[in-house]
């Protein structure tokens, strides 16, 4: 977690106990309706502490991915973002297949299925 995440949180766990303690005294000395809101208010400030902790995550999980991706491969120099690219592409089987996101395919093409008119 980088440091601006870190002093969010601790931020967001300040203003969300700041905000417990308005809720405490809410329903001691005030309406119950008070005490439940301020309740309802310092929970945001924790959500948005688990945000930060799942955004921290992502971007951990991108760093990752992208030096996995720029590693070139050993035997023919491409990385493996090109090698999972030219798969995708090898494994298309005609241009209408291509076009239609998978929902068709050319009539001369192998794959394609023979639908019957029986029902």
């Amino acid at each position: 977690m980088s440091r601006s995440s870190r002093f969010l949180c601790a931020l967001y766990l300040a203003t969300g106990s700041g905000l417990a303690w308005p809720a405490v005294l809410e329903f001691r000395f005030g309406p119950a309706w008070a005490g439940c809101l301020f309740v309802a208010a310092s929970l945001v400030p924790v959500i948005a502490v688990l945000r930060e902790s799942v955004l921290c995550d992502h971007r951990r999980d991108v760093a990752r991915l992208r030096r996995l991706c720029a590693t070139p491969a050993a035997h023919s120099g491409r990385t493996a973002l090109d090698r999972a690219v030219r798969s995708q592409l090898d494994a298309a089987c005609c241009e209408r297949w291509w076009t239609s996101l998978g929902a068709d395919h050319d009539s001369a093409c192998r794959h394609r299925a023979h639908r019957s008119s029986a029902a």
